[in-house]
C-alpha cells in the first residue's frame, strides 16, 4: 500500500495517469468509477465499456460526472482519451483494442460475455483485472497463461477475501511464519437459500435477489476460496471445506491442530468474530518467534491466527490496477495448473429435461473441490451450469457432471474450460 499509493501520486503529479476501461455497468461497476473518481487522481476513469450504454453513462453520473462523451469508433475513443474526456459505448471491443487504455477492468459479474472481454483485452496487450471471483474461478488458469504469453498482467482485486487473504499470507510469509489455512469469515451460510428466500433482503440493498442468494447459499464463497486456492497453491480438506462454527476466530488454531496439509488449505469460520473479512494461520516452531509472539498476545502457538476483520472491494479495487500497471504486481492470480475447482451440486431433486438456472438460482449450490478430484468425477463447474439442459434426473446434494447435461452451443467458457483441462492434464493425473 504505501509503495502504491506514493507511485500513484507521483503519476498524478506527472499528469499521466493510468487509463482504465471499465467494462460493466451495475452496482458495483457504478460503485468502482465513483471510488476512481473521487479518491484515485493517479487513474483516469477513460471509458466505460457496457451492452446497455446509458447503464455505462449512469455509472460515470453516480461518480459526479455529468458530461461524457458516447463513442462508436476507435479513433474517436483514443481521441476522447488522449483529451481526457470521460467515454463511453456499447462496443467492449473498443476499449480493448484502444492504444492508449492501460488496464481494462472487468466488472460485469458475468461468465460468458467477462471471458471474451478479458481474451480480447489480453489479445490487445492490456492488463486485465477481475471484480469478478466467478468468472476467475471458472477459467482464470487459462486466462492467466494466456496473460503470460502475452507479458500482462491478470490478477483478482484487492479489497474482495481472496485479494485479502492473500495479502495477508504474503505478509505472515515474510515475517517468517508459514502460511498452512486461509479463508473467509462467513456470517450466513445455508445452501438451499434460493431467490425468493432472498427477495427482500434484496430489494432492500438494491441488488438482485439471484445475486443475494448466491452470497448465502456458499456459491459466492466457494468461488472466492478456489480463486484463493489456485492463487496460493492451498487444496481443500474435504468437499465443501470444514467450515468449522466458531466463537471467535482466535479459536481456530486449535480446530486446525490435526487438521493441516503439508501443502496449506483454505477453509472457512462460520458465525466466528468478527464475522467479515478474512483470516490467515501460521505455523512457526521457533523458540524464539513463538516467545516472541506469546509476549504479544497471539497466542502459545505453534499456530497463529491472523485476520482482517472486513473487506472492501469496490473501494480497494484501484489499488490492484496501480500493482498491475504500475508494479507489474497480482493481487492474486493462479500460481499455475487449477489446484481447486467450483463445482455444481444440486439443490433439490432435478428433473430430466431441466434448464439449470446458474449461480444463486433455484437449481444448484456450489461446493469447492479438489481439482483432480472433480475432474476425475466429471464434475461440472458451477460457472458453466446455467443454461445446460439436463439428460438425466439428479438428486439433492448429488454432483452435477458432464455426462448428465446437454451444454448450449458454441460458449467461449466452454471451449476455455476444455483447453484449461487439457493444458493442465498432469494436474488432473496428479
Amino acid at each position: 500500500m504505501i509503495i502504491v499509493d506514493t507511485a500513484l501520486a507521483e503519476r498524478a503529479a506527472q499528469g499521466n495517469p493510468i487509463r482504465l476501461a471499465l467494462v460493466g455497468g451495475g452496482y458495483s461497476a457504478r460503485h468502482i468509477a465513483h471510488q476512481v473518481v473521487s479518491s484515485f487522481p493517479g487513474i483516469q476513469l477513460a471509458v466505460i465499456a457496457n451492452r446497455t450504454p446509458e447503464n455505462a453513462r449512469g455509472c460515470y453520473e453516480f461518480a459526479g460526472i455529468t458530461e461524457s462523451l458516447e463513442v462508436s469508433s476507435l479513433s474517436d475513443l483514443e481521441r476522447a482519451v488522449s483529451e481526457a474526456k470521460p467515454a463511453f459505448t456499447s462496443d467492449v471491443d473498443l476499449a480493448c483494442r484502444a492504444g492508449n487504455i492501460d488496464v481494462v477492468l472487468e466488472a460485469s459479474g458475468t461468465i460468458e460475455f467477462g471471458a471474451g472481454v478479458v481474451v480480447r483485452a489480453i489479445e490487445h496487450g492490456k492488463h486485465v483485472v477481475l471484480g469478478n471471483v466467478e468468472l476467475d474461478a471458472t477459467v482464470g488458469p487459462i486466462m492467466k497463461a494466456y496473460a503470460d504469453d502475452a507479458g500482462v498482467i491478470y490478477s483478482n482485486s484487492d479489497g474482495d477475501e481472496p485479494g485479502v487473504a492473500m495479502n495477508m499470507l504474503r505478509f505472515v510469509r515474510s515475517i517468517g511464519l508459514k502460511p498452512m489455512v486461509a479463508g473467509n469469515l462467513k456470517g450466513l451460510y445455508d445452501r438451499y437459500r434460493n431467490p425468493d428466500t432472498q427477495q427482500e433482503f434484496a430489494a432492500a440493498h438494491n441488488q438482485k435477489p439471484a445475486t443475494m442468494a448466491s452470497f448465502a447459499d456458499g456459491t459466492k464463497l466457494s468461488m472466492e476460496l478456489t480463486v484463493l486456492a489456485n492463487a496460493s497453491g492451498f487444496s481443500v480438506g474435504q468437499r465443501g471445506m470444514y467450515g468449522p462454527k466458531l466463537e471467535h476466530v482466535n479459536d481456530s488454531p486449535a480446530f486446525y491442530a490435526d487438521k493441516l496439509l503439508n501443502g496449506g488449505m483454505v477453509d472457512f469460520l462460520c458465525g466466528a468474530a468478527p464475522s467479515n473479512g478474512a483470516f490467515v494461520l501460521g505455523h512457526t516452531e521457533d523458540p524464539a518467534k513463538q516467545d516472541y509472539l506469546k509476549y504479544l498476545k497471539m497466542g502459545e502457538g505453534p499456530l497463529y491466527a491472523f485476520y482482517t476483520p472486513f473487506h472492501l472491494p469496490q473501494l480497494e479495487i484501484p489499488l490492484t490496477v496501480a500493482r498491475a500497471a504500475l508494479l507489474n504486481d497480482s493481487t492474486v492470480a493462479p500460481m499455475g495448473p487449477p489446484v481447486c475447482d467450483a463445482i455444481a451440486i444440486a439443490k433439490r431433486d432435478l428433473r430430466a429435461g431441466e434448464t439449470l438456472d446458474g449461480l444463486g438460482g433455484f437449481s444448484c449450490y456450489t461446493l469447492i473441490e479438489n481439482y483432480p478430484t472433480a475432474r476425475r468425477a466429471d464434475a461440472l463447474p458451477m460457472g458453466v451450469s446455467e443454461g445446460c439442459v439436463l439428460k438425466h434426473a439428479v438428486s439433492k446434494d448429488s454432483a452435477v457432471t458432464y455426462a448428465d447435461v446437454e451444454l448450449p452451443a458454441g460458449r467461449l467458457c466452454d471451449r476455455l474450460r476444455d483447453e484449461q483441462d487439457k493444458r493442465f492434464a498432469t494436474a488432473i493425473a496428479d
